[in-house]
């Protein structure tokens, strides 16, 4: 008699599980169907509420999908399919085209550099606090196409790193440099979409007047060597550098003490770029053009800076190419041991051979 108790009972309990199971399944989709139409909705509140009406028809600007898509795209070739097209080729010699490539650079830069100048940072910009004007008038709108072409420059400085795969060298190409190349496209396109001109836009301006020298001192670099005793400046490159990183954030973060309408969001995120970029480049100087004994060892392979060293062989100098080797005193006498393996004589991968207490590192 216990024993037909016990399972009837466990009849009813199985029946009245069967029972909530379809309900439990319809209640956790109802709660994800939930959940995505609220992400859906408020994607779209985001885009049509916020973003800047003014860009919506331009290129690129209408979603952010193709532009993300183009950043991971580079992020795989950089790191899997270049290096694995390159493996079993020799390096290409593109001196004459990044001579070209440079000059072109160099001339776009200074012509962003420009605008950002007479769209409003000579006179009319405030340093202190400068909201985005969203208005229609012609000063406001060629502030905005100038953001525009800062953002479109971001996909044309792509190029540095096909140079270096194509070149078959792949230390420059280190984690850190495609992660900065790779979420700079994407990081500007949220600029322009939702704060096309105001305060931010001041590091645009740094950049790209710092983008100038940049790629006026590689164009001279290619050049060969009777141009590069012109560019003894080489070292203060680093340090205009970390000068722009330190005038950066320094401009960003007085929002934090002063009351502007400007989206601090914006402000954050641009002000901790110039943060972290000042710690990676600090080191590198460090290592680069003193002792290196206080700079971070072998876990900074990112920080080398693409400022690359000609090398002198009998008088020529080589360009990856011809397949000569560092020798072990110039590499002493020029490169830490942290960096060595940042530059490049285009063969062995793309890393150099050099000896330490008798045994051979590639």
């Amino acid at each position: 008699m216990r024993t037909r108790n016990i399972l009837e009972v466990e009849k009813v309990v199985s029946f009245t599980d069967e029972a909530l199971v379809p309900t439990m399944c319809k209640a956790t989709k109802s709660k994800m169907a939930h959940l995505v139409t609220s992400v859906i909705d408020k994607y779209n509140d985001v885009f049509d509420n916020y973003s800047d009406p003014r860009v919506d028809g331009w290129a690129l600007m209408s979603s952010p999908v193709p532009t993300l898509a183009i950043c991971l795209f580079y992020v795989y070739f950089s790191k899997v399919m270049g290096p694995k097209l390159m493996e079993n080729r020799k390096p290409f010699d593109l001196r004459q085209i990044l001579i070209i490539y440079n000059f072109i650079q160099t001339i776009f830069s200074a012509w962003i550099f420009y605008e950002y100048l007479m769209s409003g940072w000579w006179g009319s910009y405030s340093f202190r606090c400068q909201p985005v004007d969203y208005s229609s008038n012609p000063m406001a709108l060629r502030m905005a196409n100038a953001c525009w072409w800062y953002y479109f420059s971001k996909f044309t400085e792509f190029l540095d790193t096909l140079f270096f795969i194509l070149r078959k060298k792949f230390s420059h190409v280190s984690t850190l440099h495609v992660i900065h190349h790779g979420c700079m496209p994407f990081s500007v396109w949220m600029g322009v979409k939702f704060a096309a001109g105001g305060h931010s836009t001041f590091f645009a301006l740094l950049n790209t007047f710092v983008h100038v020298v940049m790629y006026f001192y590689y164009m001279l670099s290619a050049m060969g060597p009777q141009y590069q005793k012109y560019i003894w400046w080489k070292k203060y490159l680093t340090t205009f550098q970390m000068v722009q990183f330190v005038l950066i954030f320094t401009h960003q973060f007085q929002l934090l003490f002063t009351d502007c309408d400007y989206p601090k969001g914006f402000m954050v995120w641009i002000g901790f770029h110039g943060v972290m970029f000042l710690f990676l480049f600090s080191d590198f100087y460090k290592v680069k053009y003193t002792s290196g004994k206080k700079a971070v060892q072998n876990n900074n392979t990112g920080a080398c800076m693409v400022v690359e060293d000609e090398v002198h062989t009998n008088g020529k100098v080589s360009n990856g190419t011809m397949g000569e080797t560092l020798t072990s005193s110039y590499l002493e006498s020029e490169l830490s041991s942290t960096y060595k393996p940042c530059y490049s004589n285009g063969i062995n991968n793309g890393f150099v051979s050099y000896q330490r207490n008798g045994k051979k590192i590639d």
